[in-house]
């Protein structure tokens, strides 16, 4: 696999923007099959949690070992604590990964542009972007997923005094966001009708202090009709020794091998 760490301005940020870029390549190394490089790779949009950025996934996972065997290239943005969206007193970054950040990596990289050749997935935060991409633009994910993600954005029983006022900065008062295309419960419901609409994979540990966020966006996306993978693992925290798992688990389920 190639690794490369892309810079380059984005004019919907207005600025330099990095993003890790994982690519397949003809002669991958041993024990690793090459044998469809030379086919257009199939995409994984990788998000970062709200403490990190677009390094974190290589740092704490085997993330390229695992998009080794399918010919796959990943993509990690950065967008810093933005939560994936066009903050009220900041930054477009909902523009710039729905986007610009598509747009231009198609434009430097030769990959597959088809719905079903194109995944999104996130932890934590990320879960959250990752979501809202695939519940915003159904048509364009074959699947996407959700590791520990903040899967209702409205709820704000365990967020800090200055988390709070992060959020309002964010989406501009945090008592406004249930309803809203910031919501993933309402773009369940709103979208549910979509002709083409990804395979979810939702996982949370039992442990981890967004579990009761998890067992309310099961159950609210199945009613509304979506294809869910639900994994719950007993005893589990906010932890990376999970999400390595997850991502692990997350690339054949995407590809239709699992």
């Amino acid at each position: 696999m190639a690794f490369l760490q892309v810079q380059f301005y984005s004019k919907t940020l207005n600025v330099c923007s990095t993003v890790n870029v994982i690519l397949p390549e003809a002669d991958q190394g041993i024990g690793v099959d090459a044998s469809k490089v030379g086919t257009l790779p199939k995409v994984l949009y990788l998000l970062h949690g709200y403490s990190d950025d677009h390094s974190i996934w290589m740092r704490r996972t085997s993330v390229e070992r695992y998009a080794a065997q399918h010919n796959l290239a990943v993509i990690m943005p950065a967008v810093n604590h933005s939560f994936y969206c066009n903050e009220v007193q900041g930054e477009r970054y909902w523009d710039y990964v729905s986007d610009e950040l598509p747009r231009v990596m198609h434009t430097f990289f030769r990959l597959s542009d088809k719905p079903e050749d194109t995944f999104v997935a996130g932890l934590s935060m990320g879960g959250y972007g990752a979501m809202k991409l695939a519940l915003t633009y159904p048509e364009r994910f074959g699947a996407a997923a959700s590791f520990s993600g903040v899967t209702d954005i409205a709820d704000m029983s365990h967020r800090s005094e200055q988390s709070l006022l992060q959020m309002d900065r964010i989406f501009g008062s945090h008592d406004s966001i249930a309803g809203t295309s910031d919501d993933l419960l309402h773009l369940l419901k709103k979208n549910a009708k979509a002709k083409s609409k990804p395979r979810l994979y939702v996982s949370c540990g039992t442990k981890d202090f967004l579990y009761h966020q998890h067992q309310k966006f099961v159950p609210a996306a199945e009613k509304a009709g979506w294809n869910v993978t639900r994994f719950d693992k007993p005893e589990t925290t906010h932890s990376w020794a999970f999400w390595d798992e997850e991502i692990a688990k997350f690339i054949p389920f995407a590809m239709g091998k699992a």
